[in-house]
């Protein structure tokens, strides 16, 4: 077909085939970057948290009275919940999954380094926690009792022995030993003026609290044998008795501190299903946001073709009198649309670029894989070519003698 006479035509209509490659250009732009947040959002649904989410209870609380030992309090309130009926095991803990707490610390593998190796989430092990989060040693050793000290007696700002040991998670021990063993390792952590600290264990995979952006890697963690006297427990008990436990645990710190705040209390499920509310938010947002986009520029092509076919009413019957099939017509408004959608989708996929920049910047988004560039092309193609079918189809079977009349 000849494309010289379509390159006429369209520049006879110049405002309306631009509005088209312009509406073309904005909906590629912003549904391969809505796409790409979605498939990014639901990856965040997906993510394991490491732990028991099912069996897991949690409490933050704090104390009115001004001069309360924490430290003797925890061990009453420990004391207290794994005495209650159906608890497995009961944790004191500085973080958890999903929680609002983010203790982190950079890692170097190099005291004179200027800029660490990794930073990663913090979690204290005050000798239950890994029962109690169902972690699962995957190398080395857990903590010796002769390694563990009191929160309240360590300052990392301070010269000191150090952290006696670290384990590190999974990912974590890859990034920071990429194919070696990470057991028995030296690290500097939690502190410019501590010395170094021998890593004696790795762990399964624990996700680190905060949202997507706060770690380089979600699955960042590593453990400290360091008790922590702040208030918050973590129980671990069957998925049935939660609630039970739950109501019962908080009768029980009540009785050990009858001056206490209950500042936080939940399953570790709910826990996961608020934190993520967000992420669904902007799941569903993006989707009627993308369909809304979609259906207009269908009915925006659709439009114009219409439009299109009935002021070109007599030029398609003078080309059917001269021999035109209608398959020539049909191919016709076809290939124009078809020169319309690349342009529009050439145009859009550098504004989908520029966009994902944009995005990289203000909201640390990854760079938009090259693969979304195509699926988005190959989308809105065969988007333009549905949305043309009928009025193309409406123009190939006007017959000739009508068409004349109709001039």
């Amino acid at each position: 077909m000849e494309i010289l006479p379509i390159l006429t035509t369209l520049s006879r209509h110049k405002t309306a085939a631009l509005l088209i490659v312009l509406e073309i250009a904005l909906s590629c732009a912003i549904i391969c970057n809505a796409v790409f947040i979605i498939r990014n959002r639901i990856a965040e649904l997906q993510l394991s948290s490491g732990v028991a989410n099912d069996e897991l209870v949690y409490l933050a609380t704090s104390s009115l009275l001004p001069d309360v030992n924490m430290d003797a309090l925890r061990k009453q309130d420990l004391q207290a919940l794994a005495a209650i009926p159906g608890v497995q095991a009961v944790s004191s803990v500085n973080q958890i999954p999903y929680g609002g707490n983010i203790w982190s610390s950079d890692v170097r593998l190099e005291a004179s380094q200027t800029r660490p190796s990794a930073t990663a989430a913090i979690y204290m092990d005050d000798g239950r926690m890994q029962q109690t989060f169902a972690l699962r040693i995957a190398q080395g050793r857990g903590f010796n009792p002769d390694e563990y000290i009191d929160n309240s007696s360590f300052d990392p700002n301070q010269v000191s022995t150090g952290i006696p040991a670290v384990i590190l998670g999974r990912s974590l021990a890859q990034t920071l030993f990429p194919g070696q063993d990470a057991v028995g390792k030296q690290l500097y952590v939690w502190g410019e003026k501590q010395p170094p600290s021998p890593v004696v264990g790795v762990i399964e995979d624990l996700l680190a609290p905060g949202e997507a952006g706060t770690f380089a890697n979600r699955y960042h963690s590593m453990m400290f044998p360091i008790r922590v006297s702040n208030g918050a427990y973590a129980i671990r008990t069957t998925p049935d008795q939660r609630e039970a436990v739950l109501k019962a645990a908080i009768d029980a710190l009540h009785a050990t501190d009858p001056n206490r705040l209950i500042e936080q209390q939940g399953t570790l499920e709910q826990m996961r299903a608020d934190f993520h509310q967000r992420d669904r938010s902007v799941i569903w947002l993006l989707l009627a946001v993308s369909a809304a986009l979609l259906a207009v520029t269908a009915f925006g092509v659709l439009g114009l073709a219409s439009f299109w076919v009935q002021q070109r009413t007599k030029q398609i019957g003078i080309r059917r009198a001269l021999g035109a099939t209608r398959g020539n017509i049909l191919r016709y408004f076809q290939v124009e649309n078809f020169m319309l959608s690349s342009a529009g989708i050439v145009l859009g996929l550098l504004l989908a670029y520029g966009l994902n920049l944009l995005l990289m910047h203000y909201y640390e988004l990854p760079r938009l894989p090259l693969a979304y560039l195509p699926v988005a092309a190959l989308l809105l193609w065969l988007l333009g070519q549905l949305a043309v079918l009928g009025p193309a189809r409406r123009a190939a079977s006007i017959p000739p003698a009508v068409a004349t009349r109709s001039a």
